[in-house]
């Protein structure tokens, strides 16, 4: 990527550093994140299911929580199609 932005390989890395620590921290407070053109970054919900023990094959209750959504953008899906 630093030779791709013609700069330092320092310069890059905490350009990069910067980007997912604030689409991080602004998808942690429940905002979303879009990038136009890659996709956007948001919070889903996943409700409360019972689950099983794999080792013992007994039931157990897994609780709701939260996770990370990610949705392509139009572009981002077309490049990945076009290869």
């Amino acid at each position: 990527m630093a030779s791709e932005a013609r700069t330092s390989k320092l310069a890059a890395e905490e350009a990069i550093n910067a980007v997912f620590e604030t689409i991080a921290k602004t998808v942690a407070a429940g905002d979303a994140v879009q990038l136009i053109g890659f996709g956007s970054f948001g919070v889903g919900e996943r409700a409360a299911r019972t689950g099983r023990n794999p080792k013992t094959g007994e039931p157990i209750e897994i609780a709701a929580g939260k996770t990370v959504k990610f949705t392509a953008g139009k572009a981002f899906k077309d490049a990945v199609n076009q290869a």
